[in-house]
């Protein structure tokens, strides 16, 4: 789990709980702001598919940019290095594109409210409702990581009991997301993107001249650790040891391929941010304009990360008593002036209340309208399911309360969360991706491919994994393994069960398979959005080259 030192507390004053107590009172407000704005349970879920593409593209990368990503990969740079940033610019960008430019047309252009019901519209009941199952249980559990770790943050650094964090937390999620539903959400996401930027842009500038500059940093670094450390593919060769546990083919298959793709394009809760935006266009540049911070924020927690190991040598080191999630932590407290340092705290909270206010507006999306109004009281009118999703919202807040207490069972939050993508998001993909390119894929190939692909997930980490029936030699690596295994497993099923099943009708197709179009979905485009500098085409390729141009000082 994560774990800080014992006793680590920061000089906190009047000024930095001032800072904070603004900050709660600007998040209620803007949900009370948004609330004028919901009128039906469109407004609610989707925002009414009426905002701007920068408020939807800047809430898609916030609602991803929780706390335990920060903890947890200023911690992996600590740990590993430079190899931080394969989570990034293979593990994130390549994704993101395909998200944009593949996939959003048939999300947006199908006029789906969530990624279930796609499925739904592509293969059957039996895989939609599966699919909506599996999703609102992940949502949960991951929303109850969110609150876990921000309690075990707050006691560590401010004193607060850890039951007293997570309700108070969970409260404020609670109040903003019923009171004005995925609008509030996603404006107080792009509150919580610029807050988190002022908490760790001061730590980076400030450790960096505290270590001397990049040159002073990567020289002790060097001296210290070896050149590996400052570089993302050194002694990644299948066969070579290295610290991640990972060779260069499961980096890029299973990160940069699986994981990633099954993360970024079937996750509901940062799909449905696209969705909310007010045409195709905007909706496809969500994920584009995402794209381009997400890039830069590798720096913004590789960089502490590093400082930490050369300002805190005995970081990580058996008996120290400091693990490497202290990294961001200790810079707080040794770097930062009042003032600053509740803008640091600040931030922390912000990030671990967008990842949790990320999943529970998904979670009342999905429970609503994929489970709830199709197989429980469908045909209501639409106020009885804005008032429904109003009190699920509840019930998904009490429930992840709940799932972070379960999450203090499990010895590793990161690896955790990787887990659970394996287990819920690659097999997820693997379905839409076969299905989005092969008409031929039959209606019930879908849900055989979702229960395979869980199953060999579940199978390779729980049994062959952890029972060291082969070895492999940590649990991000497992991870990696997993999810490789649970895509081909859920792939071979697919296309066996379709040899002997019969598929959708053709014309049922339209809008739903790459190559065909929708009738009556086509929309032509919104003023100003043929301008150059808006094109998805240009926003997409882009970003992969920009990508492929930051790892070129780290590869050699």
């Amino acid at each position: 789990m994560i774990t800080l030192a014992a006793g680590l507390r920061l000089p906190t004053n009047g000024l930095d709980y001032a800072i904070l107590a603004i900050y709660f009172v600007v998040v209620l407000g803007i949900g009370f702001a948004a609330r004028r704005s919901v009128k039906t349970s469109l407004d609610f879920f989707l925002s009414g598919r009426s905002l701007p593409a920068w408020v939807t593209g800047l809430a898609f990368v916030a609602a991803n940019l929780g706390a335990t990503e920060i903890l947890g990969m200023a911690a992996t740079g600590a740990q590993y290095g430079v190899a931080v940033v394969h989570w990034y610019w293979i593990g994130a960008i390549p994704a993101m594109v395909f998200l944009g430019l593949v996939m959003m047309p048939f999300y947006y252009g199908s006029r789906v409210r969530s990624v279930p019901e796609f499925l739904l519209q592509r293969f059957d009941k039996s895989a939609h409702l599966l699919s909506s199952v599996l999703f609102a249980f992940a949502a949960i559990l991951i929303a109850g990581v969110n609150l876990y770790a921000l309690s075990i943050v707050v006691e560590a650094l401010l004193g607060w009991p850890q039951w007293v964090a997570i309700v108070v937390a969970g409260l404020f999620v609670l109040a903003y997301i019923t009171v004005g539903g995925l609008s509030s959400a996603i404006y107080n996401e792009v509150l919580q993107f610029f807050v988190i930027l002022a908490a760790l842009i001061p730590i980076c500038v400030i450790g960096l001249k505290r270590v001397g500059g990049w040159d002073g940093l990567s020289t002790t670094l060097e001296h210290k650790y070896g050149h590996s450390f400052l570089t993302a593919w050194d002694n990644t060769g299948i066969g070579e040891p290295n610290a991640l546990g990972a060779n260069w083919l499961t980096i890029i298959l299973g990160l940069g391929f699986v994981l990633s793709f099954g993360y970024w394009t079937t996750n509901f809760a940062e799909v449905q941010r696209a969705l909310s935006a007010k045409n195709l266009s905007a909706a496809q540049r969500t994920p584009l304009i995402a794209a381009y911070p997400k890039m830069f924020i590798a720096f913004l927690v590789m960089i502490p990360g590093l400082v930490a190991a050369v300002v805190v040598p005995q970081i990580g080191h058996e008996g120290s008593g400091l693990t490497y999630n202290d990294a961001i932590p200790l810079l707080m407290r040794d770097l930062l002036p009042n003032g600053v340092l509740g803008i640091a705290v600040t931030g922390l909270l912000a990030a671990f209340m967008a990842g949790m206010a990320a999943n529970v507006s998904s979670f009342n999306t999905v429970f609503t309208s994929d489970i709830w109004a199709k197989y429980v009281r469908p045909g209501r009118e639409d106020r009885y399911y804005l008032r429904f999703g109003r009190m699920v919202t509840a019930v998904g807040v009490l429930c992840s309360i709940g799932t972070a207490f379960l999450a203090a069972t499990f010895n590793n939050i990161m690896g955790y969360l990787q887990t659970l993508f394996s287990f819920f998001n690659v097999p997820m993909f693997v379905v839409f991706i076969i299905g989005m390119f092969w008409k031929r894929a039959s209606m019930k190939s879908g849900v055989w491919g979702l229960v395979a692909g869980t199953t060999a997930a579940m199978v390779n980490y729980f049994w062959i994994y952890k029972q060291g029936i082969i070895a492999i030699p940590t649990d991000q690596g497992a991870n990696f393994v997993s999810a490789i295994v649970a895509f081909v497993v859920g792939a071979v099923v697919m296309v066996a069960v379709t040899l002997f099943t019969e598929p959708k009708p053709e014309a049922e197709l339209a809008g739903l398979v790459y190559g065909t179009r929708s009738p009556g979905l086509e929309e032509p485009p919104a003023k100003g959005d043929d301008a150059w500098y808006r094109k998805p085409a240009l926003l997409g390729w882009g970003a992969i080259i920009l990508a492929a141009l930051c790892y070129v000082p780290y590869s050699f």
